[in-house]
């Protein structure tokens, strides 16, 4: 892959809207519903069964705790690529990284040829402060070597109690021999927004929707009203290439920072009355600036509810490739002590009805990244559509499409065409006019 999986030893990234519910009674049912209940409980009595056979028979004592959940990860998966059953543990990590916060040592880290490389060291963090460089590879961590683990088990091994110590032995370009350090647990708030002031225009990166996306997105805005002069100030770039998504309540609030009134988002579920639409309220925050937002085939889910809400509303032009048309919604319902379920109940339509899921956001005007050619043929996304068991959305399905993004923006093209374009160098003469917003102009 162009782009190794990458981790920050303060959270990891999780797709689609996030809603937790309570479970609900089982309602009581009458005439044919009671003939398919018996079918139903007949079929459970099917998987008793099966089950004392596996606890009696099978060659090797099973573990009844592990059979049960992986019977039920079976059933959730067999759903849809999106379902599937989160155990204590699990969920317990699940809600820390969407919060943005945990103890950690502050690090983005991926993995090269068997051990743990450091991407980069965050600012103000354990790992900053120790003297942790870009390039340095972690080969052991509290005296045990990270050969064979997996970089998820890696990150477990760095990640601990705030205050608590952990010993990373260290191997760095330029010295023979390799070096301890001792870093001390601390809290790392992960921010998911990164904005970067490009002089009259504002761009801001979001690599995911967590519960503080929002409060980072008016904190940039903030910021570039204070640093560019008005009549200087050309407008706002948003980046969503490899986005995966997140919170849907996010989703919507980001949406609404750029839009004065109508629809963001509707959901539907299975019933007719589980619909919800999702209104902006007065006030853009952007104060009228023109707005470009960068997608590609890695923005999925809460991105595309941005994009889409933006587009459709003619508030922002769409640059880059089309995006990965993950259009479903997923719920998650604590199961107690028992860990939760993350559960698809619902899709997702933008405001003027599009449902994107295994279709993707077209993007109003393709502008091809230049990938380099150790990646050609390893840079597309499939998509939605090529997952096992995705829903399907009718004729026409798309596949992703490139995600590479270069890490020096002097070579990002999708980067540098919505440069041009707020500057009045580039037109939107490649806009589809039927659906694009018109070619942003400075106010």
């Amino acid at each position: 892959m162009m782009r190794k999986l990458t981790y920050l030893l303060t959270g990891a990234v999780f797709g689609g809207g996030l809603v937790a519910v309570a479970l609900q009674g089982v309602p009581l049912v009458a005439g044919s519903a009671v003939a398919a209940g018996a079918e139903t409980y007949r079929q459970l009595n099917l998987f008793g069964d099966v089950f004392e056979k596996i606890r009696t028979d099978y060659v090797e004592k099973p573990d009844d705790t592990k059979l049960i959940e992986t019977a039920i990860s079976g059933m959730l998966t067999g759903l849809d690529p999106h379902s599937s059953y989160m155990d204590p543990k699990s969920f317990k990590d699940m809600q820390v990284q969407t919060k943005g916060e945990f103890g950690g040592l502050g690090i983005e880290v991926t993995q090269e040829d068997g051990v743990v490389k450091v991407v980069t060291p965050i600012d103000d963090t354990p790992a900053s402060r120790a003297g942790l460089l870009a390039g340095d590879l972690i080969v052991a961590i509290n005296g045990d070597t990270v050969q064979g683990l997996t970089l998820n088990q890696a990150v477990d091994k760095m990640r601990g109690a705030v205050k608590s110590p952990v010993v990373l032995k260290i191997s760095r370009k330029g010295k023979a021999d390799t070096f301890d350090v001792t870093l001390v647990r601390e809290v790392i708030k992960i921010s998911s927004v990164k904005p970067r002031n490009e002089g009259d225009i504002g761009y801001i990166r979001i690599t995911q929707f967590t519960e503080k996306t929002f409060d980072g997105l008016k904190s940039a805005i903030d910021q570039f009203n204070r640093d560019i002069p008005s009549d200087k100030f050309k407008g706002y770039i948003v980046d969503l290439r490899n986005d995966p998504g997140g919170l849907l309540d996010q989703a919507i609030a980001v949406s609404d920072a750029f839009l004065e009134r109508g629809e963001i988002v509707s959901t539907r579920g299975r019933n007719a009355d589980d619909a919800q639409r999702y209104m902006a309220r007065s006030g853009d925050l952007a104060n009228g600036k023109p707005v470009v937002v960068l997608i590609n085939g890695g923005s999925a889910s809460a991105s595309e509810i941005v994009a889409g809400a933006l587009q459709d509303h003619k508030r922002a032009t769409i640059i880059g490739t089309r995006s990965f048309g993950k259009g479903s919604v997923q719920t998650i319902i604590p199961l107690g002590q028992n860990g939760a379920l993350r559960l698809t109940t619902a899709r997702y339509y933008t405001p003027s009805g599009r449902s994107i899921q295994a279709k993707g956001i077209d993007p109003d005007i393709q502008v091809l990244p230049d990938v380099p050619d150790e990646f050609k043929g390893k840079d597309e996304t499939k998509g939605e559509a090529a997952l096992k068991g995705h829903l399907k959305n009718g004729d026409n399905e798309q596949g992703g499409s490139s995600a590479y993004v270069p890490l020096d923006p002097k070579k990002d093209k999708q980067l540098n065409y919505a440069l041009d374009l707020l500057r009045g160098i580039k037109n939107a003469d490649a806009v589809d006019k039927s659906k694009a917003a018109p070619a942003p102009a400075a106010n």
